[in-house]
């Protein structure tokens, strides 16, 4: 049996220029970190004494005779993709729900992809997995869903991840000490909004307007590097790390209709009236998870006016390895996304 475990992902800026209609005529890039939430995969042959051929289970069970027979749309091309006839036990769980803006779909596309390449006996690197995550959801699934979680979440750490030309990708993992990954962790909230959404119908409209949105998204990749630099400057300056969250957010919100509506806005304001100088909804837009940029002493304020929602802590950013985060274990990551 393989076991496969894949960390969700926080991307903070950037998002938009991560899709293919943008960054092979413009380039792009995102800085986002992976954290100590994850999907997990379970797969094996399944012997042939049983009336069924696989056993797919994950929202649904399916028993199914012909792999043609799957309803998992990326189970079902993951088998065909790899030229798998044999049959499977394939078993999924996660530390958060799906559709909630945290990469989750493309974290179990690359643990599903890295165990079935396991049990066929190869060790695929975490680029060549990061491009097979990206040809099964882009141009087998026709998903409307960019390149930067199947990046962050095959590679595991904190990256500025470039975008140019068709799928070439650069990975520039962060080198900041422990003290300043600390202080970043320590500013991090995020809830959970109780709205869940579809990525690729949300990102739909926002794939159409791209070139009527040049501005903004040259923008958005300007506030990228922005970022990078605060991360590399005194600790004293990450205030601005928050700012700059609030200012992306401003430009996202406006790439689509469909991103933000009257409750995400009422949210947002809540969280920066009560103390946050920045944040963002995390994913293509319309629910999921919200992140919020708080100084430690003004976070019980901040969760006691979001006292509706549900707040998830995380251990640490940065680390697909363990959930000790990088400052522990220096992104010592195995195969990069899990072991």
């Amino acid at each position: 049996m393989v076991i496969t475990r894949t960390p969700f992902r926080i991307s903070f800026f950037g998002g938009g220029t991560d899709y293919p209609a943008w960054y092979e005529d413009n380039g792009g890039a995102v800085l986002s970190t992976s954290i100590d939430k994850y999907c997990y995969i379970t797969c094996r042959h399944l012997p042939p004494f049983f009336e069924h051929k696989s056993r797919i289970v994950w929202s649904k069970t399916e028993l199914v005779r012909h792999h043609d027979e799957i309803q998992h749309p990326a189970v079902r091309e993951a088998l065909k993709f790899l030229n798998i006839d044999k049959g499977v036990e394939i078993h999924h769980q996660g530390d958060l729900p799906a559709r909630s803006g945290l990469g989750s779909s493309s974290s179990f596309t690359v643990g599903l992809l890295h165990a079935l390449h396991a049990l066929n006996g190869k060790m695929i690197t975490k680029y060549q997995l990061m491009l097979d995550a990206i040809h099964l959801e882009q141009e087998r699934l026709k998903e409307n869903v960019g390149s930067q979680d199947q990046a962050a979440v095959a590679f595991g750490g904190l990256n500025k991840i470039e975008f140019s030309g068709h799928h070439r990708i650069t990975i520039r993992p962060i080198p900041i000490n422990n003290e300043k990954l600390d202080i970043l962790q320590n500013h991090l909230m995020i809830f959970f909004t109780g709205m869940a959404r579809t990525a690729s119908e949300i990102a739909a409209e926002q794939i159409k307007n791209t070139k009527q949105k040049g501005s903004e998204l040259r923008k958005m990749l300007e506030i990228v590097n922005e970022a990078v630099k605060v991360l590399h400057g005194s600790a004293d300056s990450f205030d601005d790390f928050g700012r700059l969250l609030h200012e992306s957010w401003q430009i996202k919100r406006g790439l689509s209709s469909q991103i933000t509506n009257p409750q995400i806005d009422e949210i947002y304001e809540a969280g920066r009236s009560a103390g946050a100088l920045g944040g963002k909804l995390l994913g293509a837009g319309a629910g999921g998870f919200m992140l919020f940029f708080v100084k430690p002493e003004q976070q019980p304020v901040v969760k006691e006016k979001l006292s509706n929602l549900l707040h998830v802590p995380f251990l640490k950013v940065g680390c697909a390895r363990c959930a000790k985060g990088i400052g522990s274990c220096r992104r010592q990551a195995v195969f990069g996304n899990s072991y």
